[in-house]
């Protein structure tokens, strides 16, 4: 470890230039660089502020190449300073912040040039990930997908994440699987983004990590504070600091040396020893001594670091800290949004003597001489390892075969095609991790896990089984199990998907995750899984089961919007096979998709590349319990069509006057109603739509090459295109409408989309196919409607 006395003054040196760095970046682009359209940008200067110290006794002292860090997202400019300062971070991009092509407002893996480990942004989430990143990190090496020192996976935390639900969902997770080398170091402001906290919050904090097994360091007075406290009067000033409420610490912050003076001579005065040490100090270096709080002091950062090392137990570093610390805005309670006005940025300005013209000179204004500071940078043992993002090379994939049953659900399929895997073995199977929110068997992992084992540092014995009870499952864990058992919280499924869809580049070891939950709990998680693909995370979502279809469980677990979700949702491709063999295509395909890393330029002519097919994504798959009969056929003659997002069950002939699209398990409803209308229509279709997401993804990528005088054509205009205008379209899923109405728009047919609006209920398949209007007497119905002809007979049976 590198000698704490002689960082010091490197450290406090560096320390300030990244707070004015910090500052004069958020100062430019909301009060110098041209603003067109007259918004405010904002930035975040106290938050920036009161982290500085923090960041920079980790990034310039404590922080190896191993380790991987989630930054607050207030404090990204402090992150973009810092990277400046370490030549990873352009002047262009500080200048650009939260601009076209600067530095983003809040430290991205996508979208920032520096070195970002984990996306931040929605609040609580960038911590929670370090937690399921160590945890992966764990499950590497037990396996051996990875080698080298073992890295700490650290977050710094605003005091109002800990607001956030998610953090306590993951603590407790962490309890179950011994998490270690994990660190969240807590920026204790002691303000929020519409005040102060409440009082006793620091006790509750400590009580909460200690009970899951953390350690707990407090830095709440800086080395300054604790020489104060050691003179004559000094014990009686640090009761008083300890019972000041936080709002009227923050308050006489913001009022300076005078009114620190006065509240204490009128509270404590009465005392000779505190009259006394108060008057050998100035009100300046009164100000300074009431200010010392631990995570302002270099020396006390540095020791709790320093502590935190000496073992791979979890640590909740408590930092006390000033909201604005060495700015205008210090402790007001309105400094969250706040911004130093022009002539406070002056002020600043001359206080650390930086000249007009050279604010962006990296050791302006600083006493030591700037060859010593760029040695010490070039010396941060943080910068010895060279690139931090790691590769791992994609796997080799075996081909899959659908199973063989003739009437099987999509969830079954997905079962066997698991187990399949695990039983061939090679480098796919060896590679997968699996998870699951409390629903492995439900979701029928439960296979896979008989023969891939679960996981765990060490070897914990089957109870049933040793005791010769009989069961279908055999829950034995040990390091070389391949599934990640997780308690009922999606926000912890999607967070650990999201840590083991990276390991490629935090850890240079290839996993394909494949995560299973019901699928109407995919909007429990969300956020999370909007912020997994925001990292660009890999992994196979399987979301089952899935709609109406799920009859008897009723409204509270039957999905109705997930299919627009997978539409919408950025980074991730959702299909909806209704056959196993379809199925086994997308999966194949899937776990080649997830590995694909473009590079180069994308050829804005390929439909391939409209699809992300070049840079890959994750995968959702909405599957269904609901049994089918399946089709025979060779899959290779619907391979290209099932991965694109659409083929021709039944081919329309030339003067079609009605097309039905199903998407799912539908698909028995609509196939059944095309063969009904074909009584009385002529030439119908059948479109089996797998994936609506890639077909609309398509459609609207063509349209906006197009108009940039591009020549494109689609995937879902090539299907429509050639219909004659007078044909109709009816289309339906088990799920809401909109997800496959919009095909009328594609050449201009006349459409009605079938679907689920409102919540599910109770009953059979049929009578709730009957009641939401996606049976084949509905799909009749609506044919009738459309298009004009003698009535069309509806058969019994069906759902």
């Amino acid at each position: 470890m590198t000698d704490r006395r002689r960082t010091a003054p490197e450290l406090e040196a560096l320390s300030a230039k990244a707070l004015w760095l910090a500052c004069w970046t958020i100062h430019n682009a909301n009060h110098i660089r041209p603003n067109a359209d007259g918004l405010k940008v904002g930035g975040h200067q106290a938050s920036s502020a009161s982290m500085v110290d923090l960041i920079c006794g980790l990034y310039f002292r404590a922080l190896r190449p191993e380790d991987r860090v989630a930054v607050k997202p207030h404090a990204g400019p402090v992150f973009h300073a810092i990277q400046y300062l370490l030549g990873v971070q352009t002047r262009e991009k500080l200048e650009a912040f939260r601009g076209w092509g600067g530095a983003q407002s809040y430290p991205s893996r996508t979208k920032d040039g520096d070195d970002v480990d984990f996306s931040t942004g929605s609040v609580g989430l960038g911590v929670a990930i370090t937690a399921f990143a160590s945890l992966v990190q764990d499950y590497v090496r037990a396996r051996g997908l990875a080698e080298g020192p073992e890295g700490r996976m650290i977050a710094f935390v605003g005091d109002a994440e800990l607001d956030e639900g998610n953090i306590y969902e993951c603590l407790q997770e962490g309890w179950k699987h011994g998490l270690r080398n994990c660190w969240w170091i807590i920026d204790y402001n002691r303000q929020s983004l519409d005040g102060v906290v409440r009082e006793g919050l620091s006790a509750r904090i400590r009580g909460i990590f200690e009970a899951f097994g953390w350690d707990v360091l407090t830095l709440k007075y800086g080395a300054i504070q604790r020489a104060a406290f050691e003179e004559p009067g000094g014990a009686r000033l640090r009761d008083w600091i300890d019972a000041c409420p936080n709002p009227l610490y923050s308050a006489l912050t913001y009022q300076g040396g005078a009114a620190w003076r006065a509240r204490l001579m009128d509270e404590i005065g009465d005392q000779g020893d505190v009259v006394a040490l108060l008057d050998r100090r100035s009100d300046a270096e009164l100000a300074r001594l009431m200010e010392n709080l631990g995570g302002h002091c270099p020396e006390t950062i540095a020791e709790a670091y320093d502590r935190a090392a000496a073992d791979d137990r979890p640590k909740a570093i408590l930092a006390y800290t000033v909201k604005g610390y060495g700015t205008p805005l210090a402790g007001h309670k309105d400094n969250h949004a706040g911004l130093m006005t022009p002539a406070q940025m002056a002020d600043l300005q001359a206080r650390m003597r930086v000249r007009p013209g050279h604010e962006w000179d990296a050791f302006e204004g600083l006493d030591l001489p700037p060859e010593r500071l760029r040695a010490f940078l070039d010396g941060v043992p943080f910068a010895q390892g060279g690139p931090r993002r790691r590769r791992a090379p994609a796997l080799a994939l075996p081909a899959l075969a659908p199973p063989a049953e003739a009437v099987t659900s999509t969830q079954a399929a997905f079962g066997r095609v698991m187990d399949a895997i695990a039983k061939a073995g090679g480098p796919l199977a060896d590679h997968i991790v699996t998870t699951s929110p409390d629903v492995t068997v439900s979701t029928n992992l439960g296979p896979w896990v008989n023969r891939r084992g679960l996981f765990a540092r060490a070897d914990i014995p089957d109870t049933f089984r040793d005791e010769r009870i009989p069961s279908a499952q055999k829950w034995r864990f040990s390091p070389q199990g391949q599934h990640i058992e997780l308690g009922i919280a999606e926000m912890n499924l999607f967070l650990l998907l999201g840590a083991a869809g990276l390991s490629h580049s935090l850890f240079g070891a290839r996993l394909i995750p494949v995560g299973t939950l019901y699928d109407p709990f995919i909007a429990r998680g969300l956020d999370a899984l909007n912020y997994a693909c925001y990292q660009d995370a890999r992994f196979l979502l399987v979301a089952t089961p899935s709609g109406v279809s799920l009859a008897g469980e009723g409204g509270a677990h039957q999905s109705i919007g997930t299919p627009l979700i997978g539409m919408s949702q950025d980074g991730l491709a959702a299909f909806e096979p209704a056959f196993a063999d379809e199925l086994s295509i997308v999966m194949d395909w899937a776990f080649d998709y997830l590995q694909r890393d473009a590079t180069g330029h994308a050829d804005l002519a390929d439909e391939r590349t409209w699809l992300r097919d070049e840079s890959g994504g994750s995968v959702y798959l909405r599957l269904s319990t609901r049994q089918l009969e399946q089709p025979r056929r060779d899959p290779e003659t619907i391979r290209q069509g099932v991965i694109d997002g659409a083929y021709w069950l039944r081919a329309p002939g030339p003067n079609a006057e009605v097309v039905l699209a199903y998407q799912g398990v539908v698909a028995s409803e609509a196939i059944a109603a095309a063969g009904l209308a074909a009584e009385g229509r002529r030439d119908v279709g059948v479109l089996a739509i797998t994936s609506a997401d890639r077909l609309n993804a398509g459609w609207q990528a063509a349209q906006r090459a197009r108009a940039r005088g591009q020549d494109a054509v689609s995937r879902v205009e090539r299907l429509l295109s050639p219909l004659p205008r007078h044909c109709a379209l009816v289309t339906a899923i088990d799920g809401h409408p909109a997800t496959l109405s919009w095909l009328g728009a594609v050449a201009g047919h006349r459409t009605a989309g079938l679907g689920v609006e409102h919540f599910g209920q109770t009953g059979t398949v049929g009578e709730l196919y009957r009641h939401y209007g996606i049976d084949r007497a509905s799909i009749l119905a609506m044919i009738e409607a459309l298009s004009p002809g003698r009535p069309l007979r509806a058969a019994g049976g069906g759902a």
